[in-house]
């Protein structure tokens, strides 16, 4: 198994190096990543010299683009929301941009801290819908409170790779049942999906034997792709649309 997830990660670096590319833009250097975002463009970002090191920004591309699209982030609530989805990322918010500086050293960490941000803020979009009245990830913990679920939430954990990858929640191991991890996926797309079994590959090693991961996935506006939780399952995943919660409930509650 352990070979098998070897050649894997082999496979997803060589796919990240080909379909990454860069352009000389004077002080800047755009870098083109093979991420999507939900306009299935291409994520950017760019980097320049500062002092003596690195500074890696979108140039303002992700917060502007949610306000252009009719999802404010004015109020307290996703200032809030939005501060900490950063801070979990090491990136903070200058203007409307999104920046992180680095060294030569931590610059391929801060890269993909960056690009991991960009993708979670993004997902901020699906706010502004006029029917959707929480986030989806309120509506998870309030579900898990509700079935008496230990955890703890918006937990990161370092991968073999270096890189660190946040979830959700975790919850603590008990007589009956494994560790489990559990990240919410409010837009389950092919892209999403990849991201997520990457975290898992990335991760799944360097937690307790029997560790298991959970993703629950948000139905309520879109049905999921068969692809989407077909990817996940043959990674050692447990996909759970959102209708489908309490087939689990006693599996995170034991």
């Amino acid at each position: 198994m352990i070979q098998e997830l070897d050649e894997q990660l082999d496979r997803y670096w060589g796919w990240l190096r080909d379909r990454t590319g860069l352009q000389d833009m004077g002080d800047w250097i755009e870098i083109t990543t093979p991420y999507l975002d939900r306009h299935n463009d291409c994520i950017q970002i760019y980097v320049k010299r500062q002092n003596s090191g690195l500074l890696l920004t979108d140039d303002g591309y992700t917060y502007d683009d949610l306000v252009l699209s009719g999802c404010s982030l004015d109020s307290p609530k996703r200032q809030s929301i939005l501060k900490t989805m950063l801070n979990g990322f090491g990136v903070t918010l200058e203007g409307n941009a999104l920046q992180v500086s680095a060294s030569t050293a931590n610059f391929p960490l801060s890269k993909h801290n960056l690009v991991q941000a960009m993708l979670a803020v993004n997902d901020l979009f699906f706010l502004a819908s006029p029917s959707v009245t929480s986030l989806f990830l309120e509506d998870v913990t309030a579900w898990l409170d509700l079935c008496a679920v230990r955890y703890a939430p918006n937990v990161k954990f370092s991968g073999k790779s270096g890189f660190d990858h946040r979830f959700d929640f975790v919850i603590p191991k008990s007589p009956s049942e494994p560790e489990r991890i559990v990240r919410t996926v409010n837009k389950p797309t092919r892209e999403t999906a990849q991201n997520l079994v990457f975290s898992w590959i990335d991760v799944g090693e360097s937690r307790e034997p029997g560790t298991q991961a959970f993703a629950i996935l948000n139905d309520a506006e879109q049905s999921i792709g068969g692809g989407v939780v077909d990817a996940m399952r043959s990674y050692g995943l447990s996909p759970v649309p959102w209708s489908d919660r309490d087939e689990v409930r006693e599996r995170l509650a034991a």
